[in-house]
């Protein structure tokens, strides 16, 4: 049934424009509201409902077609971290629930995608979780979603292919659709190595198979829409996903903040669209007034020429951090050779 509404809801939204756009950054601006350090924001779910609430209607106001539940790190192992892994189930379902009533009280349309980040093992052989397990950690955490009203399993900041898998793999078995998004952000991959071309062609092929592809979070929007120019060029009919941080995170004395101003993710989403993308939104560091921006630059944007990804840097800023050139690993060894 959730199924359908989905495609459903899609459909009809798609009609009249040919993209939505998400949501911003939950953490970040749940730190905002007093989340501390070494806090889980799953938890503020049962202990601060009223303020994940604020933060989902804040972000319909702003203009959002799509919101993201407030339960990234509610999968079993990373609850663990925080006593909580028998709570993983009534976590999940409250997150989809306090989501689902500012959904449904909007004065249009819009999807409630339950988020699901990554366990934070490493899969065998280099840690010691299997697919089989992991499969058995993310069903669980879905079944949680599922029951709290989630329209789709929004699979995100993933990095390896084995953790994708299973995260699919549990959204099958709970009968949800699902999309996955992963962050390249070490030159132009994944921290396991993964390319944006590898992964979107082997995640097109899973079965039953998702509803939209993509890349979030990373080091910066640059790099994202190369990411995103990769992915439309490897399989230019998928549904395309760029859920960018907001501009490139800056560590200093103050802790991490983030060089995207609202003119900045304004012309983020629009080349987003030039690129091919049709679900844009914003990850870490993506406040209200960047979405807001962001809703107000697609609304009167008419979709342009493919951008370059020279194109993309003069309007936007340098790639965080570039692919390494071709050919450069052969010329780093025939130095060492030759000194």
């Amino acid at each position: 049934m959730r199924e359908a509404v989905y495609f459903q809801m899609i459909d009809d939204l798609l009609q009249g424009r040919d993209w939505l756009l998400a949501d911003g950054a939950t953490g970040t601006n749940l730190f905002d509201m007093g989340l501390t350090a070494g806090d889980a924001p799953e938890l503020w779910n049962e202990t601060h409902p009223e303020r994940i609430r604020a933060l989902h209607q804040s972000f319909v106001d702003a203009g959002s077609d799509l919101i993201l539940t407030n339960s990234f790190g509610a999968n079993r192992r990373r609850l663990m971290l925080h006593g909580a892994e028998g709570r993983t189930r009534a976590l999940n379902r409250r997150a989809a629930e306090i989501a689902r009533a500012v959904a449904d009280a909007a004065p249009r349309r819009v999807i409630v995608a339950g988020s699901v980040g990554p366990t934070g093992d490493l899969f065998d052989p280099l840690g010691p979780m299997t697919e089989a397990e992991a499969t058995d950690v993310f069903a669980e955490q879905i079944e949680g979603l599922r029951e709290g009203g989630a329209d789709v399993v929004w699979i995100e900041t993933m990095s390896a292919m084995e953790e994708m898998r299973a995260a699919a793999a549990g959204a099958a078995r709970v009968g949800m659709p699902h999309v996955v998004t992963a962050s390249f952000d070490t030159a132009g991959s994944t921290m396991m190595g993964v390319t944006p071309a590898a992964m979107i062609a082997e995640v097109s092929g899973f079965r039953p198979g998702p509803h939209g592809i993509g890349c979030n979070c990373g080091v910066g929007a640059s790099d994202l829409l190369c990411s995103v120019l990769a992915m439309t060029a490897a399989v230019p009919d998928a549904i395309v996903i760029a859920k960018a941080n907001c501009g490139v995170p800056q560590v200093g004395a103050g802790g991490v903040t983030y060089t995207g101003t609202p003119e900045i993710m304004a012309d983020y989403a629009r080349l987003a669209r030039d690129a091919g993308a049709r679900i844009i939104g914003g990850c870490c560091g993506t406040r209200p007034e960047h979405v807001r921006a962001m809703r107000a630059a697609l609304d009167s944007h008419v979709r342009g020429e493919r951008p370059t990804p020279a194109q993309i840097v003069a309007a936007i800023g340098a790639l965080a951090s570039p692919p390494a050139r071709a050919g450069a690993a052969a010329e780093r060894r025939a130095g060492r050779r030759r000194g």
